[in-house]
């Protein structure tokens, strides 16, 4: 069965702008798949000091949860970030916008006490099938 995840940007709100939607329907999914908080950690070896790698490479973490799912980043519907410090703020939306493209889940970008100091963000997210 095919589903899809259709984008929700009321007139009677703000544009909500490119890189994300102000809600999503999803329509025909028989699967939620609920990815825990994804920080910047690897197997590879030590955690990047740079916010732009670490939020990669979260990123690739939450895309690695996803492919043992049997999906992909498109099916993300709802992706919740925690970051750090609000300076990130700009260059989360641009690592962001690379690794997800035209695709616009329904986003929440909170910022937070992250669990280990050395952390700048974590993700987390809802992927349907």
């Amino acid at each position: 069965m095919t589903f899809s995840i259709d984008t929700i940007d009321p007139t009677d709100l703000p544009e909500s702008g490119t890189t994300y939607t102000h809600g999503t329907a999803v329509s025909g999914a028989q699967r939620l798949v609920f990815v825990s908080g994804q920080p910047p950690w690897s197997l590879d070896g030590p955690l990047p000091a740079d916010f732009e790698d670490q939020c990669r490479l979260a990123w690739r973490n939450i895309e690695r949860v996803l492919t043992a799912a049997g999906l992909g980043l498109r099916n993300l519907a709802k992706v919740t970030t925690f970051l750090s410090d609000r300076q990130y703020r700009e260059a989360n939306a641009r690592v962001r916008d690379e690794i997800l493209g035209d695709h616009r889940p329904a986003l929440t970008v909170i910022i937070a006490d992250i669990y280990s100091e050395e952390w700048l963000l974590e993700i987390e997210g809802i992927a349907v099938a």
